[in-house]
């Protein structure tokens, strides 16, 4: 998987880091408050955590950040399911596929799969995180989630402290290890 490679290629030795390398990364205390929050999460998936595009929002940033956080891409009936106001708004969790139930996910038994909108966000989240929506897709629809999800606990752990990375930092938010 092209995901396995790239993070692979930035990781950072903790010997080999200068010292100031994580303390300038994290020198903001709302992140320093996050690493310690963080540092008490498990690295368990639950299902409702992988969005209907494929994102796995344990890694994304506004499921664990703790003011205004989302509850998940799939919690409809949260007490916090409207303060995510991009979620609410998301064609790819509003569309007829999903909200008829015809599926969990997008999947290619949809005429318009990949839609534009899918494509786009693939296209953002590979160039800048590395990780790629539609792969993750077809992974889901050809392997089912359960194996879906085994993949992502292995490919998205911090090798330095064992905890999930998030997505949208470059550094894991348990030990600052630099992976990106």
């Amino acid at each position: 998987m092209k995901r396995m490679a790239k993070f692979s290629l930035h990781l950072t030795p903790r010997a080999s880091r200068p010292s100031g390398q994580v303390s300038s990364t994290l020198n903001d205390l709302s992140t320093q408050t996050m690493m310690k929050n963080h540092q008490k999460k498990t690295t368990t998936i639950p299902t409702h955590l992988i969005a209907p595009c494929g994102m796995n929002c344990r890694l994304c940033w506004g499921y664990i950040r703790e003011t205004n956080r989302c509850p998940g891409c799939r919690m409809i009936n949260s007490p916090d399911s409207k303060k995510s106001k991009y979620r609410n708004r998301c064609r790819i969790r509003n569309c007829e596929q999903i909200t008829k139930g015809k599926s969990k996910y997008c999947s290619d038994s949809c005429h318009r799969y990949p839609c534009a909108r899918l494509k786009q966000l693939d296209k953002q989240y590979r160039t800048k995180y590395g990780m790629c929506m539609i792969e993750n897709l077809n992974m889901i629809n050809e392997f089912g989630i359960r194996h879906f999800i085994r993949n992502e606990k292995k490919k998205w752990i911090c090798p330095e402290c064992g905890q999930m990375i998030c997505v949208h930092r470059p550094a894991c938010l348990s030990c600052g290890y630099k992976w990106h």
